[in-house]
Order: structure tokens, then C-alpha cells, then sequence
């Protein structure tokens, strides 16, 4: 347990970095120049960095193994992490929260991510959720909804995804249709991160009926209160992977969301949800570096003690990745090309990396007993959510063409 005087430590050292300073703090320490950027951490940022490192080493691995067999969702933890600060780091400060940059939110999410991804994916999601408010709410629906997550330890998730449409969010089929000052609201969605805890979701929806209606004005971003009449929550999926995370189906039956609940106005939905990515990507790619240099100590050790070692390359070059990703968007400049890197090739070296210290474990790598088994499941899913790794490259595709374009 963390004493009083460490959280009171953390309560006036941490807020202390709003947005404003956030932002100071990441311009002095990341400048590019002619000969390169750096990515030097201030003795502030050093600070997250190893509050979330003991956190994680203190609290968070001790347990992982327990959570991951029963599948139970890490109330506790969750709620420690809440009053530490170690949640919720990107809400405005005017909203009561931190107002951290993206950069710095990463340095909490690498080390969260060390101790167990599935409970740093359960905290992450609360990113994913709130990041669509953050980025298009106006300010009541900030005070609102923003607002409460910093007054209590609550969670929301991000209801995109559907059973036919994953990474292709053009093909979502979920209908809204405006009826007097409210939108009912009708279809299923699917791999909802957070969806059985949620207090609040983000959802996206088809209110243009139109199929040639192109996807940039064809739908609507709504916040929705969980408990609305009409939300069915489906049972928990038992995940190979991140078990403790809160994976549900959901399911919309005449739900009626108020007019005053949508983002910006009707269909501007589309760029909301894609825009949040740029904000998110760069946290996932985090993960995937604290769970590959958590399977690359784990193999050391073994290693070592066993007078052998494996090779293992690319660390360093997954630092640099999510970093500059991270470093794009703070400096409010658009990250896509950035944010989709890193996501991508953090995915596939966290598999790499986890799969490689099976190996040097051996036998004993396949045995549920040792902790890499369990790095390998939770590893696969960076490939695969917040857009699979082909659609990454996609993207990477898309806009490295699109430079040679203008």
C-alpha cells in the first residue's frame, strides 16, 4: 500500500503539470532542431514516470496472474490507481483533471503496461472513451461527463466496433434517427472495451441513410448514459489474452439519446471517432512497449540464470516510435502517419519479443507457472485493436503518398 505522504506527494506534485505547463514542459525538453529531436524527460515527467513504475511493481504484478486466471475485473487496483492520479491524466484541468500531454500520459501507460496489460487496457480504455468529449464536447457536455470521472473512480468506453465492421468503421450499420429532440438509436456493437463497467459510452452511428453518403458525413458521434433504457449488455468474452479487461457485446434497442448529446452536430461523427485515434494510437504503442520490455527482462533473467541469452533487438527504436508519435499530436500537429508507425510496428515487435522469451524459457515457456506464457497471449491483441495491423499500414500507405500528392 502506498502511505499518505507518498499520495499527498503525488496530489501536489503531479496536478501540478495542467495543460498549460504540460505542454511548456514537453516544448522545452522535445524541440526539434537541424541535428534531431530529443526526448530528454524533465525531472517532472521522471517523477509519472516512476510513480507508475512502483505502482506497477508494487501493486499491479503481484496480482496480475490471480486476475488473468479468474478473469475478474481489478476494482482495487483501478480505484488506487484513480487516487494516485494515474487515471485520467488528459482531462482538462478546467474539468478538474491534469490536463497532461499525450507524451506524458504515454510514460504512465509503458510502465502500467509492464506490470499486466490487461489492467493497463481496462485503465487505457477510460482514454479511448473520453478522448471524442475531450477533442469535439462543448463545455457543458465536458463538465458533465468529464467532470465525474475526475470526482469518482468511473470508467467509460469507446462503442464503436460492431460484428461486421471492426476496422472498416465505414461499414458500421447502427442506425440513428432523429424523432423530435431525441435520436433513437437501433443495432449491436461488439469487443467493448470497458462495456460492462462503463458509466458512459461514446457511440457511433449511422444517421444518414443514404449508402452513398460518404463516411465523413454519414455519421454521428453521441455520448450516451449507460444505464438508458434499451442498453443490453452482453455477457463478458473469455479473450485468450488481457482476461481481466471487460470485453462485452452491446446491443441498442429503440434507445432515445437527447438532441443536446451529440458531438459538434449530425454527421460530423466519423472524423470525431478517427480523430480520437491520433490521440490513442500512440498510448496503445505504449503498452506494447512496456509488455515487450517486461517479457525482455523476464527472459534475461531466466536467461541468465540458466548460462544462456537470446538476442532481442528494437526497443530502442520502439521508444523513439511512440515518442515522436506522442510528441506530434502535443504539438497540435496531425499524427496520423506518426500515431499508425508506431502502433504497428509496437505491435508486431511486442509479439516478437514476447514470443522470443517463450522460447528461451523452453518447456517451461509453455507452462502457465512462468509469467511469459501470459505476456505472449496478452501481446497478440496490440495487432489487432485500435485498428489491425494491416489497416495500419494502410494508413502508413496512404499518407506517405499523399505527401508526394500535394
Amino acid at each position: 500500500m502506498f502511505n499518505k505522504v507518498l499520495r499527498a506527494t503525488v496530489r501536489s506534485g503531479i496536478r501540478l503539470q495542467g495543460s498549460s505547463a504540460a505542454a511548456a514542459s514537453v516544448e522545452a525538453s522535445h524541440s526539434g532542431s537541424a541535428t534531431g529531436y530529443s526526448f530528454e524527460l524533465t525531472d517532472q515527467q521522471k517523477e509519472f514516470q516512476q510513480l507508475a513504475r512502483k505502482f506497477a511493481r508494487e501493486e499491479i504484478v503481484p496480482a496480475a496472474a490471480t486476475y488473468d486466471r479468474t478473469g475478474e475485473y481489478p476494482v482495487p487496483i483501478i480505484k488506487k490507481a484513480w487516487e494516485l492520479g494515474l487515471m485520467n491524466g488528459h482531462i482538462p484541468q478546467e474539468y478538474g483533471g491534469m490536463g497532461l500531454s499525450i507524451f506524458d500520459n504515454c510514460l504512465i501507460t509503458e510502465e502500467l503496461a509492464y506490470g499486466c496489460t490487461g489492467v493497463q487496457t481496462a485503465i487505457e480504455a477510460n482514454s479511448l472513451g473520453q478522448m471524442p468529449v475531450i477533442l469535439a464536447g462543448s463545455d457543458a457536455q465536458k463538465s458533465k461527463y468529464l467532470g465525474r470521472m475526475t470526482e469518482e473512480p468511473l470508467m467509460c468506453a469507446y462503442c464503436v466496433t460492431e460484428p461486421g465492421a471492426g476496422s472498416d468503421v465505414s461499414g458500421i450499420k447502427t442506425r440513428a434517427v432523429k424523432m423530435g429532440d431525441e435520436y433513437v438509436v437501433n443495432g449491436q456493437k461488439m469487443w467493448i472495451t470497458n462495456g460492462g463497467k462503463a458509466n458512459w459510452y461514446f457511440l457511433l452511428a449511422r444517421s444518414n441513410p443514404d449508402p452513398k453518403c460518404p463516411a465523413g458525413k454519414a455519421f454521428t458521434g453521441f455520448i450516451v448514459e449507460a444505464d438508458t433504457p434499451g442498453i443490453q449488455i452482453g455477457r463478458k468474452e473469455m479473450n485468450m489474452g488481457q482476461r481481466c479487461s471487460d470485453t462485452r457485446g452491446i446491443t441498442f434497442e429503440d434507445v432515445r439519446i437527447p438532441k443536446e448529446n451529440v458531438l459538434i452536430t449530425e454527421g460530423a461523427g466519423f472524423k470525431i471517432a478517427m480523430g480520437a485515434f491520433d490521440n490513442t494510437r500512440p498510448p496503445v504503442a505504449a503498452g506494447a512497449t512496456g509488455l515487450a520490455q517486461r517479457a525482455l527482462d523476464e527472459a534475461t533473467t531466466y536467461a541468465l540464470e540458466r548460462k544462456t541469452f537470446g538476442k532481442f533487438n528494437g526497443l530502442q527504436n520502439l521508444l523513439m516510435a511512440y515518442q515522436r508519435s506522442a510528441w506530434e499530436v502535443d504539438q497540435g500537429r496531425r499524427n496520423t502517419y506518426y500515431a499508425s508507425i508506431a502502433k504497428a510496428f509496437a505491435g508486431d515487435i511486442a509479439n516478437q519479443v514476447a514470443t522470443d522469451a517463450v522460447q528461451v524459457f523452453g518447456g517451461n515457456g509453455f507452462n502457465s507457472e512462468y509469467p511469459v506464457e501470459k505476456l505472449m497471449r496478452d501481446a497478440k491483441i496490440y495487432q489487432i485493436y485500435e485498428g489491425t495491423a494491416q489497416i495500419q499500414r494502410l494508413i502508413i500507405a496512404r499518407e506517405h503518398l499523399g505527401r508526394y500528392k500535394k
